[in-house]
């Protein structure tokens, strides 16, 4: 398995089915804009974890530095895809990313989950270690 982080524009849309299993309410078009307006004006990396030549995870992650947690780096996105979960891939891939948070002098690792995502929930607790640091409230201005 390896991790590589894509960078052009063909290799977010070879990751798009991935992503789109996450991110299922954009179509390939804004997702491509976004990532391209994120990786400019936000510092977003986007990478995947490749096995056997073929994507199975992706993640899309910042370094932000806030005054509640200092420098860190706030995962964006983590998925694995559907038919290849539990076999460790979710794992590798946050695993990469807290050593690239380390690499770089990041404290810690930040993330949202949906209220509805329990077994992500339990991934990153049970598996990762992860604590509830927090609600996250969202408000809509359209």
């Amino acid at each position: 398995m390896d991790v590589k982080e894509l960078i052009s524009e063909q290799e977010w849309e070879e990751a798009f089915p991935i992503m789109n299993q996450l991110r299922s309410h954009l179509n390939e078009n804004e997702y491509v804009e976004l990532v391209a307006e994120a990786r400019e004006k936000d510092m977003y990396r986007l990478f995947a974890l490749y096995d056997q030549g073929e994507i199975v995870a992706v993640t899309g992650f910042k370094p932000m530095i806030t005054l509640y947690y200092g420098r860190f780096v706030w995962v964006c996105d983590l998925v694995t895809d559907t038919h290849r979960r539990s076999k460790g891939h979710g794992e590798k891939l946050l695993s990469f990313v807290h050593d690239w948070a380390l690499e770089n002098n990041y404290e810690s690792i930040a993330l949202s989950s949906g209220l509805q995502r329990y077994d992500a929930h339990r991934f990153y607790e049970e598996k990762m270690d992860y604590n509830k640091a927090s609600y996250v409230f969202k408000r809509s201005l359209t």
